[in-house]
């Protein structure tokens, strides 16, 4: 869990920057600047999509240890690269690098199913996504103050917290893949086409995965275009957009690392995947046509209760593969999560730029927002036809 925090400390650290640092590199428009952040991001994406079934399979022959450090110690480096990048290339290249290592959450979400028996699954892969909300409580808030002392000082502080990580993993870390669980690498396996189509041979996992792969597409509206959103509409400085950004962890970590055990209780989990949509409907068209920035803060606790619906999903799916196959399920996960991202802020940016450029037909800076709306809606019609017993 400490691991997953600072792994989202140091991503959360250098969004609140982004906006700045890519017209400080690379010139022109706010709307312009968007759009290559969306390249940015799909980039990112690709790479985790490429790599996140390799980094599970791996993990399944070779343990999650010398997969989780090798990681750490290449992402330490590759914030530095970042950190000197004097042109768009050089950005590209770090989140192609960058990518790669974040691959790795496959490994660590395959780690916590390996010492959780299969009932504690669903509730412990919420603990994984608070450890995700607790660093992005820290890492945009962190990231917003140290951008007054320049849009590179937060680069250096998330290598210094990924070459910590590291360390810290060598000392306490223990290896979980036993000769018992040890499963054969196969690359036919290792590659998210063929991690996806083997777990879509199993019963009732297919529709699950489409709901997962559409919640992600419609997410990913939050870290594609969020701080360019806050700095449109509401000319919030990189402070103010980190402390948003921190506010919108701090609700997801307390909902995914508290209120998901009794809600899980309470509706089940396909009862909780329903919930978790309906409220992210809500929260999305309202964020989209609110021009009050103190509401749309106030609205930030809701919209994380959309996050109840991946631990959720992920409990359902771990219930269905076997104990062997763990690292492989979270790989497929993560490359679906990645898929969606490849595509989302390509779209979500580019929704964005038409909406707020200078000869937009109609001013609407949240119109991306009223998109993942529509997505979310399709989303729970797919669970809903999907799935039509309780899970």
């Amino acid at each position: 869990m400490l691991t997953l925090m600072i792994d989202a400390m140091g991503i959360g650290l250098i969004v609140p920057v982004m906006p700045d640092l890519i017209q400080e590199v690379g010139g022109g428009t706010l709307a312009e600047a968007a759009i290559w952040g969306g390249i940015l991001s799909t980039t990112f994406a690709v790479m985790q999509f490429l790599f996140g079934p390799l980094m599970g399979g791996l993990s399944d022959r070779f343990g999650r240890r010398p997969v989780l450090l090798t990681a750490l110690v290449v992402m330490a480096l590759d914030y530095v690269l970042m950190a000197l990048a004097g042109a768009l290339w050089v950005l590209l290249l770090g989140r192609v690098i960058g990518g790669i290592t974040a691959a790795t959450q496959s490994t660590a979400t395959a780690y916590i199913a390996d010492i959780s028996a299969p009932h504690e699954r669903a509730a412990r892969f919420g603990l994984v996504g608070a450890s995700f909300g607790a660093g992005f409580v820290l890492g945009p808030l962190l990231g917003g103050l140290l951008a007054e002392y320049g849009t590179r000082a937060p680069f250096w502080v998330a290598a210094a917290l990924a070459a910590g990580n590291a360390l810290l993993g060598w000392i306490v870390l223990k290896e979980t893949v036993t000769d018992a669980t040890r499963r054969s690498f196969n690359w036919r396996r290792a590659n998210p086409l063929g991690a996806l189509r083997s777990l879509g041979r199993l019963p009732g996992v297919t529709p699950l995965l489409v709901v997962y792969f559409i919640y992600y597409v419609g997410f990913a509206v939050y870290p594609a275009v969020w701080s360019y959103f806050g700095k449109e509409r509401f000319d919030w400085s990189p402070a103010t957009i980190g402390l948003s950004l921190a506010l919108f962890g701090v609700a997801m970590a307390l909902i995914q690392g508290g209120l998901i055990r009794p809600i899980l209780r309470t509706l089940g989990e396909r009862g909780t995947v329903v919930a978790g949509h309906l409220f992210s409907i809500v929260s999305l068209i309202a964020i989209a046509v609110i021009t009050s920035s103190t509401w749309v803060l106030l609205l930030t606790p809701i919209a994380a209760f959309g996050g109840i619906i991946p631990p959720a999903l992920q409990g359902i799916m771990s219930a269905r593969v076997a104990d062997d196959a763990q690292g492989e399920l979270q790989g497929a996960l993560t490359s679906a999560s990645a898929l969606a991202m490849m595509l989302s802020p390509l779209v979500m940016t580019y929704t964005f730029a038409q909406f707020t450029d200078a000869q937009a037909p109609v001013y609407l800076p949240g119109a991306p927002f009223l998109l993942a709306a529509g997505l979310s809606i399709l989303g729970l019609f797919a669970l809903l036809v999907g799935t039509r017993r309780s899970t």
